[in-house]
This record gives structure tokens, C-alpha cells and sequence, in this order.
């Protein structure tokens, strides 16, 4: 079993390594701390070069096949919440709980200097679901574009050497050594574990999914099928995790049975395949579709001014309404799944095939 490598060398010199990362202060007003900055980059390079990318490690304690075996503490930590969040969600006297994405990048604070309709849409399916006497979590991804210090740092791809070395939640991140901290999918994770139902509201850029709604999009694939036990795979061993694989593995859903819905809009093209796609995905992860009403692709000012699409959006109250049965729709089914009443038609049936 070959492991195949050959790819650039991306390891940088130590002059490239602190030109880069003194760029982030280029700015007059750290002049007054060159002497800190010098020490701080001097102490990065040690920790780059040294590759430090968990300095901060606790043992993985007796819910783990290796005990002993020591893992990531922000990953443990992470994980600690997921499973509160779980037993939290599950229980029966837990009221239930709708998360809605404002996939849109636009934001109001920065370039852009307006609100997204899908911000608005998003807002106008809280507000149904509020009113149903539901508890409800926004999460508003223009905050990646407009917030200091939000990442979701790219997926890679772990799944594509062995399912198993696709931990559950992501433990690619943090990565203290390159620098790629706050990464903010381990707060996402939980949002999504907590919910009963999750709403996506999304407009279409380029024919695809903004790249702010992709990026997590990507991250969630440990949802589906990822390995709960890093120390099975001693952290990211690739031999390991294909030899765990091919001896026969499991894939489990880890946010199977929530519901959900779709609401898709575009100005001129691309809003039906997105939403497809979307459905796929989300049917994908073992989620409960709400029905056709609650998959939702439609045209705000088709082929009309961007600069007049927020009045095309008042006008279009038909639109409105729609988003609105949509989060109705969905409040409906996680009822049916809570009241122990529905049955999926694939019930008690096993897939021939695994992804």
C-alpha cells in the first residue's frame, strides 16, 4: 500500500517565512514595536520550522481505543461540546431548535455598503419560526468577509486518502505552526449538532454556492462518514487510516436525522442547479427534506439593475411568502421526526453501497 508523494515543496525560508508574516503589520502605526515584532517573528520561525501545529495536548483519556494516546486539547475541547450538544438535542423535553444560514458574503460593514437580500430573506424566515414559539440560531457567514479574526480555513481532503482520516469534528485546524487559527467551523459544528432543523438561505454566484456557504460546505464532510477516534490513526497516519478502511468501515452519519430547508435566489442564472445540489449534499449527510415546498429556487429583478434588486425584493411579496411556508414546512417535519411518527421510506434498509 503505497502512500504517493512528489508534490512542491511549500516549506519557506526563514527570510520569506518572516517577510510574510511581518506583513501583517505593515502598518506605520507598529513602528514604535519593531523591537517586540522582531522577537515575536524570531519566535514564530522557531515554531514554523519546528512545525508546532498542536502545542497544547491532552491525553485522550478511557472513550478512546488508545487512552494514552495524546490528542489536540482545542479538539478535545470541541468534541466535549459536540457530545453535550447531542445529549442536549436528543432529549425529549429540549424545545426544538432551527438553525438558519445567511450563506451571502455581503455585508452591510464592509465594501459593499448594503445588506443581502438573502440576509433579509434569512431574517424573514427567523421571524416565522420565532413566532411558532421555536428557539432559532442565525448564523450569518458574511461575518467571514466583515469580521476581524472569522476563518473557515479550505478542507484538505483527508477523505480522499482514507475515510478514517477524516476525524469528526475536523482536526486539520487549528494549525498554530502555519498560522491558521480561528478557525471558526468548531463553533459551526455545534450550531449545526444543536439543531432540529436547519434552514439555508442562499443567493448564486457564478452558477455555484458563494464561497463563503462552499467553505463550510466542504468542512462538513466529517459529518458524513468521519472518524470519531484519532487515536485509531495515531492523529493523521495515512497507512493507518487505509488499513482501517479497507478492513471494512462503518461511515457514520453523525448529523443524520435533522430536517431541512432551501431557499435559493438568483438574478439571471443558476438558481435551480444550486438548489439541486444543495439537496444532494444535505440528503447526502442523512437530512430529512421538509418536501417541495421547503426547496425553494427563484429569480429576485431577473435580468433587471443589481442597483434596484433590494425594491424588486419588496415588490416580489409572492417571494416572501414562500420563504415563509418553506420555514413552516420545516418546523412541521422536525415535529413529525420529534413525535416519533415518521418513518423514512429507506427505513431499516442498508446502502449496497458506501461513498
Amino acid at each position: 500500500m503505497k502512500i504517493r508523494k512528489g508534490q512542491l515543496n511549500v516549506t519557506l525560508s526563514e527570510a520569506e517565512f518572516k517577510k510574510r508574516y511581518l506583513e501583517k503589520f505593515c502598518d506605520p502605526g507598529f513602528s514604535d514595536v519593531d523591537h517586540a515584532l522582531t522577537q515575536v517573528v524570531n519566535v514564530a520561525w522557531t515554531n514554523y520550522i519546528e512545525y508546532h501545529k498542536s502545542p497544547f495536548k491532552k491525553s485522550a483519556g478511557p472513550a478512546f481505543k488508545k487512552p494514552k494516546f495524546e490528542l489536540p486539547a482545542e479538539w478535545l475541547e470541541t468534541r466535549k461540546k459536540l457530545k453535550a450538544a447531542e445529549a442536549k438535542r436528543k432529549r425529549s423535553a429540549t424545545k426544538s431548535r432551527f438553525l438558519i444560514i445567511c450563506a451571502s458574503p455581503r455585508n452591510d460593514q464592509t465594501c459593499p455598503g448594503e445588506m443581502s437580500k438573502t440576509f433579509r430573506l434569512a431574517k424573514v424566515a427567523e421571524k416565522k419560526i420565532k413566532a411558532s414559539g421555536f428557539e432559532t440560531e442565525f448564523l450569518d457567514l458574511s461575518r467571514l468577509t466583515s469580521e476581524y479574526g472569522k476563518n473557515i480555513f479550505p478542507c484538505k481532503a483527508c477523505v480522499s486518502t482514507a475515510m478514517p482520516l477524516c476525524h469528526w469534528p475536523c482536526s486539520c485546524y487549528p494549525n498554530h505552526a502555519l498560522g491558521q487559527t480561528q478557525d471558526w467551523m468548531a463553533e459551526i459544528y455545534e450550531m449545526w449538532v444543536r439543531a432540529h432543523g436547519v434552514m439555508i438561505v442562499t443567493p448564486v454566484h457564478w452558477y455555484q454556492a458563494p464561497s463563503t456557504l462552499k467553505l463550510m460546505i466542504d468542512r462538513l464532510v466529517c459529518a458524513d462518514g468521519g472518524n470519531p477516534d484519532p487515536t485509531t490513526t495515531g492523529m493523521k497516519d495515512p497507512k493507518l487510516a487505509k488499513a482501517i478502511e479497507l478492513k471494512g468501515w462503518h461511515y457514520p452519519k453523525h448529523l443524520a436525522g435533522r430536517a431541512f430547508s432551501v431557499v435559493v435566489h438568483g438574478d439571471a442564472a443558476g438558481d435551480e442547479t444550486l438548489r439541486r445540489s444543495l439537496v444532494d449534499w444535505l440528503h447526502d449527510l442523512g437530512l430529512i427534506d421538509s418536501g417541495p415546498l421547503g426547496q425553494l429556487n427563484r429569480y429576485v429583478g431577473y435580468y433587471e439593475p443589481y442597483a434596484t434588486s433590494h425594491d424588486d425584493l419588496d415588490r416580489d411579496t409572492k417571494f416572501q411568502n414562500e420563504v415563509r411556508e418553506a420555514a413552516q414546512v420545516l418546523v412541521a417535519q422536525v415535529e413529525l421526526i420529534r413525535s416519533g411518527k415518521y418513518k423514512a421510506p429507506e427505513h431499516g434498509l442498508e446502502k449496497p453501497r458506501q461513498k
